[in-house]
């Protein structure tokens, strides 16, 4: 090997690895003092980019997590006012039952009145004042809201709330008399006292559930026209019921004429003018009576196609809304069709546009919402009425509850595969990202003693230079 002065490549290769060593005690200090493997992309490019996308998953599980609590703590919040909701319709269920006894005087069911007008004010209430982070619950303005559950784009879960008010919680309703008067008299037989359609077709029952087609046919009773409604009313949400509500009058003693309701009959001779009897009597076969303030005898069946009284011709009783038959020998009072639907609005349309069967079977063919507001228990009628609404009401509130129910259900198992996402991920995060102190202590040391050895032999390689010296003597 020549001996120079002017290169010295023994200190030149002792200096390369001392710097090397220095390099590697400097990263291993890094690693170390940052608890991470990569802490700049020279590190691991490729590793860097995984463990950022790993870091913005762990990230958006965390924050979809706190949004899947946010949702259980909203619906608590809107089912526990819905719970207190329920127990004042069942309060008013009871007061409604309560009214709609024959033991009650007119002052009685005005007390009980009171008392429901003060729990419709308080639902009312309680629907407008219920707010979970200032955002209204229950008015109805609430609608259908996404909550965000997952780390990426339109990971959602969907909550929906409806207005709870007393004013919007009821039955839907539609019927009523006919504008071509179903009801008219055609016969002065019994058989054929009540009135029939004339036309008759196909129309279209259009409920909650779904449009289901009905025929009715030509001289169809309003009883037949009930029957053949409900026989799709599984599929269409809407029931029918052929009602008839009349008062009969002038009751008195030597009274003459049959009092005929469906397949019932009651002498009026046999009651002289003892209302009350024949109300029990009535009471007794089912059927809805009750004296009113003026000695009236309130009247209400179902299922059939009126009440009629026969041969009165010379008495003074009468039934209002009543159509007289040959010259007073029959008077008839006509059921009307009545449609219900405790799920939602509905309409009656016809199939064929150039026959108005619709017209023919009811004046009112789109419902609207009897509402627990509108509930009057003033009358034993009123009271009657106001079960169907409390218990539509009731089955609305329920439904709602049962759908937040479920959905906070979702939350919580949503929260638990949230949180075992994050910990895997996390996991391999870590595995990718964060330093391995045991090896990364060992390959400090390792480099901490090369960097020494280097410096050394850099000394050493320094002085050999010194030996051109000698051989200038």
């Amino acid at each position: 090997m020549a001996v120079t002065v002017n290169t010295n490549v023994s200190a030149m290769t002792a200096q390369r690895y001392l710097n090397g060593a220095s390099n590697g005690v400097a990263s291993s200090m890094e690693k170390l003092s940052s608890g991470l493997r990569i802490n700049s992309a020279k590190d691991d490019a490729a590793g860097l980019q995984i463990s950022n996308r790993l870091t913005s998953q762990t990230n958006g599980l965390n924050v979809a997590m706190r949004n899947a609590n946010d949702g259980i703590s909203m619906s608590q919040t809107a089912e526990g006012a819905m719970s207190e909701t329920t127990n004042m319709l069942q309060r008013m269920r009871d007061l409604s039952l309560q009214a709609a006894n024959g033991s009650n005087t007119t002052e009685d069911r005005e007390s009980i009145q009171k008392e429901v007008d003060a729990l419709k004010t308080e639902m009312t209430r309680i629907a407008e004042t219920t707010t979970f982070g200032g955002q209204q619950l229950l008015d109805g303005s609430f609608g259908t809201k996404q909550f965000q559950i997952g780390s990426n784009a339109n990971e959602t879960i969907g909550v929906s709330l409806g207005d709870v008010s007393a004013d919007s919680l009821g039955i839907h309703k539609a019927g009523g008399s006919a504008g071509t008067k179903l009801g008219t008299v055609t016969s002065t037989g019994d058989a054929e006292a009540f009135g029939k359609i004339v036309t008759g077709g196909d129309i279209s029952v259009n409920g909650s559930n779904g449009s289901e087609a009905v025929t009715i046919a030509a001289n169809a009773t309003v009883s037949g026209v009930a029957a053949e409604i409900n026989k799709v009313s599984g599929d269409t949400g809407v029931t029918a019921t052929a009602e008839v509500t009349t008062t009969l009058t002038g009751l008195a003693a030597g009274e003459t004429g049959t009092l005929k309701i469906g397949t019932d009959s009651f002498d009026l001779s046999g009651y002289g003018d003892n209302v009350d009897r024949l109300a029990k009597d009535l009471t007794d076969k089912g059927y809805q009576a009750e004296v009113d303030d003026n000695g009236g005898l309130v009247i209400t069946a179902q299922n059939v196609d009126g009440i009629m009284i026969d041969g009165a011709k010379d008495g003074a009783v009468a039934l209002d809304s009543e159509v007289a038959a040959t010259a007073g020998y029959e008077i008839v009072a006509h059921a009307q069709l009545k449609l219900s639907s405790p799920d939602g609005s509905f309409s009656l349309t016809n199939a064929d546009p150039a026959k108005d069967v619709v017209a023919e079977i009811t004046n009112k063919a789109i419902s609207n919402v009897n509402s627990v507001d509108d509930i009057d228990v003033t009358s034993a009628s009123g009271a009657q009425d106001s079960i169907a609404i409390l218990d539509s009401a009731i089955k609305t509130i329920d439904s709602q509850r049962a759908d937040l129910g479920a959905v906070q259900n979702r939350f919580n198992h949503t929260l638990s595969n949230l949180a075992n996402i994050t910990e895997n991920v996390t996991a391999s995060n870590s595995r990718i990202k964060d330093v391995d102190f045991a090896a990364e202590t060992t390959n400090m040391t390792k480099n901490q003693i090369l960097q020494q050895a280097s410096t050394s032999i850099l000394a050493q390689a320094k002085q050999i230079p010194q030996s051109a010296l000698s051989l200038l003597g």
